[in-house]
């Protein structure tokens, strides 16, 4: 396998531990004490830092005048699949792990291939194996996060983590506990189903409005506004928006430009190359570096509930891009065929004409 053959994989490895680096951060700083609020705002702030200059010089002549109803469709998406969509993130992050937060973005792909599927937008047909396929992995996929939500099982002492065993008490059923994880776990996949309505609904957005640097900055923008005026009446503690030189600063500016700016561009390339097929496939790598960054660095317990709940979803999730990959390759088959028979005909048109 030569260097240009590697560089795919290589490079998506490199998005799958930057989301897991992403998670841990997160996690720190929630259990710092860091306003979930705050920090989505800051994110937000960063990123469009960052992205502002970029469309300003890449894009600056080529953008298409933006309508008023263009930019309220943009307002709406940015409202609910950026603000709505991280600041529940952050708050079941604040309530679980950074293992579940993995584990559930990983099953994204399958979550919106169902909205899509209820919105019209995809088809699913129950006879084909590949219909078979998609709607397996879709029930599987909730199998797994009913697991998540309510079965955490027996603690799994992981052979290099197991210094937390012996100095931390670990809590058998606890009805606090019990309580915040489940709230957590909903509000975790309300996140994550706000995230795939964004994915899917942009698309039909963004074909009136085709300039990509600029339309990623102009949600980032308003999604900043939008947080700002979330965090500003849940926190009004100033002591609390101080960054300082320390962990949150790091983490706003670790999201804010490499995950909004690196992340996305590398997404783009590696989609751009071998397809989003590829790209979906590698997402439960994030899960296992995060698994066990987490057991070590944030010395978090690791139950069997979310070793289930996570091989559930990532099982699902390999069913609907299995079944999704096949589906169009018989369509570009058909296609094919299609192309040969049109030739062949005329082919033989011509030879009745001469």
């Amino acid at each position: 396998m030569d260097m240009e053959t590697k560089k795919p994989y290589m490079v998506v490895t490199m998005i799958q531990l930057i989301y897991a680096i992403m998670f841990l951060i997160s996690k720190a700083v929630f259990n710092d004490g860091m306003n979930t609020f705050v920090f989505v705002f800051y994110r937000q702030a960063f990123a469009t830092i960052f992205l502002a200059p970029l469309a300003f010089f890449f894009e600056r002549k080529s953008a298409p005048p933006l309508s008023f109803v263009t930019f309220i469709k943009i307002f709406m998406l940015s409202l609910f699949g950026v603000t709505l969509s991280l600041d529940l993130n952050g708050i079941a992050l604040s309530y679980t792990s950074a293992t579940l937060a993995s584990a559930t973005t990983a099953s994204l792909p399958a979550i919106t291939f169902f909205l899509a599927l209820f919105l019209g937008m995809e088809t699913l047909k129950v006879k084909s194996i590949q219909g078979t396929a998609k709607l397996v992995g879709i029930t599987v996929c909730m199998g797994g996060v009913v697991t998540l939500a309510l079965y955490k099982g027996p603690v799994l002492k992981l052979p290099v983590c197991s210094h937390l065993y012996h100095h931390r008490n670990i809590p058998g059923h606890v009805s606090g506990r019990s309580t915040s994880w489940l709230k957590g776990c909903v509000l975790m996949v309300t996140s994550n189903i706000l995230w795939g309505l964004w994915l899917v609904l942009q698309g039909r957005v963004i074909k009136f409005y085709p300039s990509k640097l600029y339309f990623t900055t102009l949600h980032c923008l308003l999604s900043s506004i939008q947080s700002f005026v979330i965090a500003i009446a849940f926190e009004r503690d100033i002591s609390a928006w101080k960054l300082g030189w320390n962990l949150r600063l790091v983490a706003v500016i670790y999201c804010g430009f490499i995950v909004t700016g690196v992340a996305y561009y590398l997404q783009s390339w590696v989609i751009e190359k071998r397809g989003p097929v590829f790209l979906s496939m590698f997402t439960p790598m994030s899960l296992v570096f995060t698994l066990l960054s987490s057991s070590i660095l944030l010395c978090e317990i690791i139950r069997l509930g979310s070793i289930l709940g996570g091989l559930l979803l990532i099982i699902g999730l390999y069913c609907v891009l299995w079944g999704k990959s096949r589906e169009q390759k018989n369509r570009g088959d058909e296609k094919t065929n299609t192309h040969k028979e049109t030739n062949v005909a005329c082919n033989e048109v011509k030879v009745v004409i001469s």
